[in-house]
């Protein structure tokens, strides 16, 4: 992966949402958090930048954010799309509604679509364990998901015309 060169108001971005949590290694989940609603992702340079602000190892924080599935380091798509795989959503069929949405958007499990669209990821329990299988897209959950399902919900997206659905929670 290529080394990310971090813009100064980029930096100063972090070493301010560390102010504001006055510097306290208690504090990194927040920080890590706060940085990642700003940034989208967190990078190695960004965890840098916080370890030194926090006057922590980078392992540390590498070891926190990828310990905790919110957090990731890669760039996740305008609309990232979530596929849960915990037990109820995996045996009502969720392992081929994830195989229709990267068939679909020709990208794998971590990657992002070339448009910046869309990213997929999976997650271990939403907590509608009910409505499985259970995917969530933008952050807007959508149960009793089918592969049948898949193209209308990325075309709703890619048009911009996102309407509630009765299967939607």
């Amino acid at each position: 992966m290529p080394e990310i060169k971090l813009a100064e108001n980029t930096i100063q971005l972090i070493i301010d949402i560390c102010a504001e949590f006055e510097n306290k290694e208690s504090e990194l989940i927040n920080v890590l958090h706060k940085v990642q609603g700003k940034l989208g992702y967190l990078p190695a340079e960004v965890q840098e930048v916080i370890a030194k602000e926090l006057k922590i190892g980078v392992a540390r924080v590498y070891g926190v954010v990828t310990f905790y599935s919110f957090f990731t380091m890669i760039p996740q798509g305008e609309f990232p799309i979530s596929i849960c795989m915990g037990t109820a959503c995996y045996v009502r069929g969720a392992e081929q509604v994830l195989a229709e949405f990267k068939r679909q958007l020709k990208v794998e499990v971590g990657e992002s679509t070339g448009d910046g669209k869309f990213s997929i990821n999976c997650l271990r329990c939403v907590g509608a364990c009910g409505l499985a299988p259970v995917i969530t897209v933008g952050g807007k959950v959508f149960g009793r998901v089918a592969p049948s399902q898949v193209k209308e919900i990325i075309e709703e997206y890619r048009e911009g015309c996102v309407v509630d659905d009765p299967k939607t929670v």
